[in-house]
């Protein structure tokens, strides 16, 4: 998740702009949750699963 479209409880701003300190703590809390596949679309993830399934598919083809 990213903070572009959140706003903050405390002072009605977008988080994005860390106008406050709850805006700010905020921000760098979803900073640090990113993982590995965070800016990762959808689409990349399915092309990247289907890749997978292929490799499979032909390493159990070849090791029969």
């Amino acid at each position: 998740m990213t903070c572009d479209r959140l706003v903050c409880a405390n002072c009605a701003a977008p988080v994005s702009e860390g106008r406050c300190p709850v805006c700010r703590a905020s921000r760098e809390r979803l900073q640090h949750q990113e993982g590995v596949f965070a800016g990762l679309t959808p689409a990349t993830l399915l092309a990247l699963l289907v890749a997978l399934i292929a490799v499979a598919v032909l390493a159990h083809g070849f090791a029969g």
